[in-house]
């Protein structure tokens, strides 16, 4: 399992993740970015939620970003960083894959699997950003059709 992350780390990988958000709410999506840091912090795949834009309901952020890091040898020791606390299927490909840690900017307005994560031995840091509250926040009362969609709920 990953160690503690530092907070000054955690915020700066959150950044890149709230850039993608804020790119996807541009484009017309919902707001939720990701990104997935290698063992030794490099930057590995950025990307956001593109439901919307593509028409592909599997596009959440977090596999936008996990896809766009690639095939990988392993994933043990990555760290999976989003904007918005990971749904039950964003959950299952960090299980499934063996991603290491995630790093979750809120949990305020959605309550993913991180509770599930941590009990199967994925180290999860929340930061409990107020910007990437607010974000989602503003989105859901300006769509809420979008996101009862998104998150598989009528």
């Amino acid at each position: 399992m990953a160690g503690p992350l530092d907070a000054a780390q955690a915020r700066e990988w959150l950044a890149t993740a709230v850039a993608e958000a804020r790119a996807g709410l541009a484009e017309g999506g919902i707001p939720i970015g990701a990104a997935l840091y290698g063992p030794e912090g490099a930057l590995l795949g950025r990307g956001h939620n593109r439901r919307v834009q593509d028409g592909d309901p599997s596009l959440h952020a977090e596999t936008a970003a996990f896809r766009a890091a690639g095939r990988q040898r392993s994933y043990r020791g990555t760290t999976m960083v989003t904007t918005l606390s990971p749904c039950w299927y964003c959950s299952g490909l960090v299980r499934q894959f063996g991603i290491s840690r995630v790093v979750i900017g809120e949990a305020r307005t959605f309550h993913g699997g991180h509770d599930w994560l941590a009990e199967h031995g994925v180290r999860i840091e929340l930061v409990d950003d107020a910007e990437c509250a607010s974000m989602m926040r503003s989105f859901i009362e300006e769509r809420p059709e979008l996101w009862y969609e998104d998150i598989g709920r009528d």
